[in-house]
């Protein structure tokens, strides 16, 4: 049912000297997030006093953000760059199944640490056996599974619907609004599809896949 071949990602639409000023402070901020966690994940992993659970979770976090940036802030730069560019629908579909993912994957890495911290405060002696490093492992693997797993589901049912219409997206990176928002599917398969996983409105405390009016 997919007609439209293309998108077309209007980006930050502003004047060419502005412009310029904003791309390099995105790709300033971009390349200090990527070496500051990559310093995070350095430090984890070659001092043994950090093998610990709550540096074990920080570490997977520290990878999860320079993955999250470095799906969204590319496509970001590009656009500051070149102005509005042309993305195949299936390099758009992949962008947004890995946005998916990582976000899903934060929140549940995010509720393994509130777990870490309940345990080490609420169950302080049974913190060793309970935080073992074979369950702190097995959280962080369900964590990146799970979010892998809702992602395929979530972006199967976005690319399965019919995009007829207009193909620009005012946004800079593939995002589900937007998409939603030029799928030309009747309404109640679309209402369907935006019922989003629990991490969106515990992140941003609304939900992402909204129709806008």
């Amino acid at each position: 049912m997919t007609r439209i071949q293309e998108f077309v990602l209007l980006g930050l639409s502003t004047r060419l000297g502005i412009r310029d000023v904003l791309f390099a402070v995105f790709l300033t901020l971009y390349l200090l997030t990527l070496l500051e966690n990559s310093l995070i994940v350095l430090l984890v992993c070659r001092h043994s006093e950090l093998h610990k659970p709550m540096y074990f979770f920080l570490g997977n976090l520290s990878c999860l953000e320079m993955c999250y940036v470095s799906v969204t802030t590319p496509s970001l730069l590009a656009g500051l760059r070149t102005g509005p560019c042309r993305v195949p629908f299936t390099a758009c579909m992949t962008q947004l199944f890995f946005f998916i993912s990582l976000i899903c994957t934060e929140c549940t890495l995010l509720a393994s640490m509130a777990y870490d911290r309940y345990v080490a405060i609420c169950r302080p002696l049974h913190y060793p056996l309970l935080m073992r490093p074979q369950v702190c492992l097995g959280l962080a693997v369900t964590s990146w599974l799970g979010g892998l797993l809702v992602s395929v589901i979530k972006t199967a049912c976005i690319a399965s619907l019919s995009y007829c219409g207009p193909n620009v997206l005012n946004h800079f990176f593939c995002d589900v609004s937007p998409l939603l928002n030029l799928s030309c599917t009747p309404r109640g398969l679309t209402e369907l599809v935006e019922l989003h996983p629990l991490c969106h409105r515990i992140l941003f405390g609304v939900p992402s896949c909204g129709h806008t009016s």
